[in-house]
């Protein structure tokens, strides 16, 4: 499967500085006890999801970060999805820095990473890479996963954290209702049935294809969370989406 992509790269761009902004931001302002809490990624508390989000945007922003990455995920992966090899190389390198170095470098990178990473989906994004996904082969343009998947991520995670510790988390129309739309489009795209959904809060919005199907209403922040597999879903919910 060849998933599609249907932000523009100028939008791509905004929506990837914002978010990457967004999560800085936040992790700024935890406090001392906030760190250890367990999120819903069952291997990770706050400060290893931080360090995977800070490992993703040197991963993004630097040549040298994103080939030594995709050398060792592989090889630490030991059978197990290459995602799961990069992201553990990831925590683990980051293990040594303390809280305030991760909010630091969070905040130094936030930016960079963004221009970076929209530079090399602008210049390699027709390339295709072998992604391995519910159990299965897909192929995906890298531009696919440099504009849009790396910025769904951080998204994730930041709604992980903000639960972990108990944050209210920022949500506007502009920028999370447009992340929350393209994920829809990827659902209906990849599910092809027709539907009713609405989504509720700041992030959500009405929905439908072809005539009549299932009718959903639902949190948008939960929608995301159980096409991530965060939540089991049934009916086309159980149709997971990549984050």
């Amino acid at each position: 499967m060849k998933p599609p992509i249907g932000l523009h790269r100028q939008e791509a761009a905004t929506l990837a500085a914002t978010e990457n902004e967004r999560f800085a931001r936040l992790a700024g302002l935890l406090g001392p006890g906030d760190w250890s809490k367990q999120t819903d990624c069952p291997a990770w508390d706050v400060r290893a999801m931080s360090a995977h989000v800070l490992g993703m945007m040197e991963f993004g922003s630097s040549l040298r970060e994103f080939a030594h990455v995709l050398r060792a995920g592989p090889r630490a992966a030991r059978g197990r999805p290459v995602i799961d090899g990069i992201t553990e190389v990831q925590v683990a390198e980051r293990a040594h820095l303390s809280e305030q170095e991760v909010v630091d470098g969070l905040a130094r990178l936030a930016p960079v990473a963004a221009r970076s990473r929209m530079r090399r989906a602008a210049l390699l994004g027709r390339l295709p890479t072998q992604q391995e996904y519910e159990g299965r082969m897909e192929t995906w343009p890298l531009g696919y996963l440099m504009a849009v998947i790396l910025t769904r991520d951080t998204w994730m995670h930041r709604v992980d954290v903000c639960r972990a510790v108990g944050a209210d988390l920022v949500l506007t129309p502009e920028h999370d209702g447009r992340l929350v739309a393209d994920v829809v489009a990827e659902w209906a795209f990849r599910h092809g049935e027709p539907y009713r959904l609405t989504l509720l809060g700041p992030a959500g919005g009405h929905f439908a294809s072809g005539e009549s199907g299932e009718e959903i209403t639902v949190d948008a922040v939960e929608f995301c969370r159980i096409l991530s597999g965060r939540e089991t879903g049934t009916g086309l919910l159980g149709r997971p989406v990549p984050f």
